[in-house]
């Protein structure tokens, strides 16, 4: 049947089951947002209209880290889209499936400077897996499909569409196609008989498994690294344990691997790298087998490469080549999806037994944490850890509270701990508690922040407000920007240069003015009390934690040098 663009843009949208949408409209994407209002299609895709277009993208992407889903984002042409980019580049840096559309001038216009035009696939074209600009209606519909399956396949990132406006009112012949069919058609059966396509995960080599194999039964001191790759790839989790359980070694993870292994599993020796336990640290440059899966080796976990598990063999699991000797020369290698190479590994696992190798690296754990009357940065995690037994989904923005995060909350399942760890995006948190809350209603959902990244996105207040969704802001207040501050302390003779934030807004204020309750604390027992409130409220709320200007956080390895060179203990 012939339909306009905009309908065809629905219409697509349904094909791959997505029924939430995050955005903000304007004049080039009015006949999509217009075509919302039409044939019932608001009913079936709920569109959550946020303050800001860089909300929108956090959303999205929230919404897809914790549900496993592709995210859908809106936005028109010229800044709708450039305000799009900072969330895009985050997706990508962490490998999240999100399908950004945006609409642009008229065909007609493009290239002669128009009003709010601008070339958005050549800006985000370092930042995305594929990008399209569609100037002909009949490939909207091949595009659209296309765009969805490179975005969830192989290693996932965002994809963006950009589609002329006129596109969006010309009309083409439509035929509906169920999701399943879609490899056999079109473009993206084409693309799918290119045999060097990323959207063919690797074939793992059996021979490659087998040579790790024989690595492990050499070992003296093997040590397992986890990164964002095992939590992106599904089902690779039960694996994962299955094989580290049978290894019995001791395992670090990076701060994307948050939740591949429960935080309080007798194997695990916590986050490694610039912030990484003494523990992890120690193994890594102690161990004689390094099992690396779905990491990049970035300067925060190889904080001096040359010297980065110098006397282990290294091994590196990933599904990207192009990983692989980027960072950290290796010994051998395996190229495949992390669920697809563990199960090989565990139909020839052996149980092994390191006993005396883990007693040695967890005798470097750290001493239990003080407790006094003032309010610690741990006993908030700890907080959220006993009241919610556990199970809220935390996002974080970044810096100092996005450190305490991951390391005092036990993150247990995939999807659970939501931070922007490649690209450091202060200001990501609460669009994407926004959209994991929107994703997951039955959890309870956290967003924990700094006073210095909350400043940065707090206009996503409204959107909490209007759509009635119950995230938990708890802003660890310490009036300053406060990693950057650890850094001056530390480094830079006490030069505390533009970092100091005594300064308004009064956080409870600004949420009652948003029309969201809060409260604040200075010690645990009165944040316990609030964080209780905020929990049994069922509404979005507000805590305002006063932390000391000078907590910082324990331990920390400055770039450039060995990973046990502590600057900080």
């Amino acid at each position: 049947m012939k339909m306009r663009g905009a309908r065809i843009v629905m219409e697509c949208l349904l094909e791959q089951g997505v029924d939430m949408v995050f955005g903000y409209p304007g004049g080039t994407i009015l006949n999509v947002y217009d075509e919302l209002e039409l044939d019932g299609y608001g009913k079936k895709i709920r569109h959550i209209l946020t303050s800001h277009e860089q909300g929108a993208s956090h959303a999205a992407d929230g919404y897809a880290r914790s549900t496993g889903k592709v995210g859908v984002c809106f936005a028109t042409s010229g800044p709708g889209a450039t305000n799009l980019t900072t969330g895009i580049a985050t997706a990508y840096y962490d490998s999240s499936p999100v399908v950004f559309i945006t609409c642009n001038v008229n065909e007609n216009l493009i290239g002669k400077d128009s009003f709010q035009e601008v070339d958005i696939t050549g800006i985000t074209m370092p930042i995305t897996k594929c990008n399209y600009l569609v100037r002909n209606v009949e490939d909207l519909a091949d595009i659209i499909r296309e765009a969805f399956a490179i975005a969830r396949s192989g290693r996932p990132g965002p994809v963006l569409i950009d589609i002329v406006k006129n596109v969006t009112s010309d009309e083409c012949e439509f035929e509906p196609l169920p999701l399943e069919q879609h490899a056999q058609h079109g473009r993206l059966a084409g693309l799918l008989r290119r045999a060097s396509h990323d959207l063919k995960d690797p074939e793992p080599d059996r021979r490659d498994v087998d040579t790790l194999l024989a690595m492990i039964d050499e070992a003296e001191r093997p040590l397992v690294l986890v990164g964002g790759g095992v939590i992106r790839s599904k089902g690779a989790v039960p694996e994962f344990r299955k094989f580290v359980e049978a290894l019995d070694a001791p395992v670090a993870s990076t701060i994307m691997g948050g939740g591949a292994l429960p935080g309080n599993h007798p194997l695990f020796t916590g986050m490694i790298g610039m912030h990484g336990s003494h523990a992890s640290n120690y193994a890594a440059s102690e161990c004689d087998l390094l099992i690396a899966i779905g990491c990049r080796f970035s300067d925060r976990v190889a904080t001096d490469p040359s010297t980065f598990a110098q006397k282990a063999k290294v091994v590196h699991i990933d599904i990207d080549r192009s990983e692989i000797d980027k960072n950290v020369k290796t010994d051998h290698h395996i190229i495949g999806d992390a669920r697809q190479v563990l199960e090989l590994l565990n139909r020839g696992m052996k149980k092994r037994e390191f006993s005396q190798w883990r007693e040695w690296v967890f005798s470097h754990k750290e001493v239990p944490l003080k407790k006094d009357d003032i309010l610690h940065p741990h006993e908030v995690l700890e907080t959220i850890q006993e009241v919610t037994d556990g199970q809220a989904i935390v996002a974080t923005d970044v810096g100092q509270h996005q450190m305490w995060s991951a390391q005092y909350y036990h993150f247990s399942r995939p999807g659970q701990f939501i931070t922007s760890g490649g690209f450091g995006t202060m200001g990501f948190g609460l669009g994407a508690a926004m959209g994991a809350k929107v994703g997951n209603p039955d959890q309870v959902v956290v967003h924990c922040t700094g006073d210095g990244s909350f400043r940065m996105n707090c206009n996503e207040l409204a959107t909490l407000e209007h759509y009635d969704i119950p995230v938990i802001v708890v802003i660890f207040n310490n009036h300053t920007l406060g990693m950057v501050r650890q850094w001056q302390s530390l480094i830079y003779g006490k030069r505390y240069s533009q970092t100091d934030l005594e300064r308004g807004p009064d956080f409870v204020k600004l949420a009652e003015a948003y029309g969201i309750a809060g409260g604040r604390a200075a010690n645990q027992e009165e944040f316990r009390a609030e964080f209780q409130k905020a929990v049994d409220s069922g509404k979005p709320y507000l805590i305002e934690c006063a932390i000391h200007k000078d907590a910082m956080v324990h331990p920390m390895v400055p770039g450039g040098v060995e990973s046990t060179s502590f600057l900080l203990d």
